[in-house]
Parts: C-alpha cells; sequence; structure tokens
C-alpha cells in the first residue's frame, strides 16, 4: 500500500519490494515513520457508492453511532480458488484514522511524508441463511485471532444496515464488556443482515 501511493509506476519501486521479500530478516514496518509520531482520529467516514437506479450516493459513518457498519467484497480462496460462501464481508467501524507516512525502505521515492487514511474494525463472520431468512452473522469472540483489522476505506463499498437479532440475546449476559474499545458488552448472539440495502450496484 504504502509503494502503491508513493511510486505505482515507478520500476525501481517494485525491484526493491521484490528483493526485500527475499531478505528473511527485513521488516517493511521498520521503515514506516509517522509524521511528529502522531495518528489522528475522525468522527466521519463518507464512502461513495452507485444505487440500484445509477445514481451517485454517499453514506456517513459514524463509530459512536448506530450507523457504524460497512461491507466490503470477499475475496476468492486462493489456496484452492473457490468462491466465498458470501459475495461481502461485514465490519462494524471502531475507529476512523490518517496519518502522514513517510517510507524509507528498499524502493523509497522520497521523504515526503504521504497521508493515509484507515480504519480500524471487528469483523462479523458469516453464519449463513436458512430457508428464506435473511442472511446471518455475528461477532467471533474477542480473542479470536484476526478479529480487528485495520482496513483501507478505498475498499469499502458502502455502509450496511445490520439487524440485531433480539430473540437470540446477548452476548454477555451480565453487559460488561471484555473490551471497551470493541464495547463488547451489549452486542448481540446473532444479527441479520437487511436484504434492501445487502446489494450494491458493483
Amino acid at each position: 500500500m504504502l509503494l502503491e501511493e508513493g511510486a505505482s509506476n515507478d520500476d525501481h519501486c517494485r525491484a526493491g519490494l521484490t528483493s526485500a521479500n527475499r531478505d528473511p530478516n527485513y521488516r517493511e514496518c521498520d521503515s514506516v515513520f509517522l509524521q511528529n509520531d502522531r495518528i489522528y482520529r475522525h468522527q466521519l467516514a463518507r464512502f461513495n457508492y452507485t444505487t440500484y437506479d445509477v445514481r451517485r450516493a454517499q453514506d456517513v459513518t459514524n463509530p459512536d453511532t448506530s450507523h457504524c457498519d460497512i461491507m466490503m467484497l470477499a475475496k476468492t480462496n486462493a489456496e484452492n480458488n473457490s468462491e466465498p460462501d458470501c459475495p461481502f464481508v461485514y465490519a462494524r467501524v471502531l475507529g476512523i484514522f490518517h496519518a502522514n507516512v513517510v517510507y524509507t525502505g528498499e524502493g523509497m521515492v522520497d521523504y515526503q511524508p504521504r497521508r493515509f487514511k484507515f480504519l480500524w474494525v471487528q469483523w462479523f463472520q458469516y453464519v449463513g441463511r436458512r430457508d428464506l431468512r435473511l442472511d446471518s452473522i455475528c461477532f467471533p469472540p474477542v480473542k479470536t485471532e484476526d478479529s480487528f483489522r485495520f482496513v483501507d476505506p478505498r475498499d469499502v463499498r458502502r455502509a450496511c444496515h445490520i439487524i440485531p437479532a433480539f430473540a437470540r440475546g446477548k452476548s454477555h449476559s451480565d453487559r460488561i464488556s471484555i473490551s471497551r474499545c470493541a464495547r463488547d458488552g451489549n452486542d448481540s448472539t446473532l444479527y441479520f443482515i437487511n436484504w434492501c440495502v445487502k446489494y450494491p450496484f458493483i
């Protein structure tokens, strides 16, 4: 991502990345510096998308409100080239950030800081669909590896409408959160994906 932003058309950049990957002791993160050692937090993120009738529209996401769920395209399984069970992956936005980054590793272009935007999200896990009901998803345990991740806002298709399955109850009966950042104390055991805003125009 850093190399793509800094010099996407630079042959030396791609050559440097290839040689860096051959060195087992090389860590790209050691070549990444944040200007003034700062990461900036934002309250809102806006995502442009195309509506069903081929018009331009915009979704606004705020991690401190109920409008904090997003959807992205699911990737094909690289091991067996199989299609995913659901064409989309879903996540809850916990934080919206940007940082001014200086890259000094292999294939660097200059010492100028470049602005990078990123989202901190908690993934939903796809459960499935039964009969003609809505697709269901849930949060994996907080301690599960890769439950949280940073994602590029450019990968977000749009916001989505996730409905708690109230009849299934809460994940934590005592309403006590394991993670203050994830605020998982009020998480439901199961959620449904609202069909009316599930599949955007691609």
